[in-house]
């Protein structure tokens, strides 16, 4: 996790880029400015702003995963054998190494991260388990839970 060491001075201005950049990070400026209220120039300047303060910290494609063959989700409950600092590490820097990770949590529960996987098919996920998440630094067990109908997701 990346350590944000200050809070950006948000104004009504930035609040309205965010949420419309938020929803179409493919608006023009001209567009984001006339929403907003702003002129061009002072628009541009306000997003390069909150690009470089590291509030924004990207623009992305959202591909539908249904319709590139990845619509089986998983969460799977990721208990250590070792919760030390070390251990807590090298198990972050691996699990980012698996492609089939969407998503990795730090959870304070009885098990220590709860992952979101991504896969074609049950098949492909218990083989992602199996050789990948299982073999993880410090793995002592996993628990998983199949997503029968995605309801709702930030990225859509």
């Amino acid at each position: 996790m990346k350590n944000t060491p200050f809070m950006v001075e948000l104004d009504e201005f930035d609040r309205k880029i965010l949420a419309i950049l938020g929803r179409d990070g493919r608006i023009t400026y001209t567009e984001l400015a006339q929403r907003v209220g702003l002129s061009k120039t002072p628009c541009q300047q306000r997003v390069k702003r909150l690009v470089e303060s590291g509030l924004i910290i990207g623009f992305r494609a959202i591909v539908d995963p249904a319709k590139v063959g990845l619509d089986h989700v998983a969460f799977t409950e990721v208990k250590l054998s070792d919760t030390r600092e070390e251990a807590l590490r090298r198990f972050n820097s691996a699990v980012r190494q698996i492609p089939e990770v969407e998503e990795c949590h730090m959870i304070a529960s009885s098990f220590d991260y709860l992952l979101k996987v991504r896969t074609p098919d049950i098949r492909r996920y218990r083989i992602v388990l199996g050789e990948k998440i299982s073999s993880l630094p410090h793995v002592a067990s996993t628990s998983t839970f199949v997503a029968m109908e995605t309801i709702l997701e930030s990225a859509r």
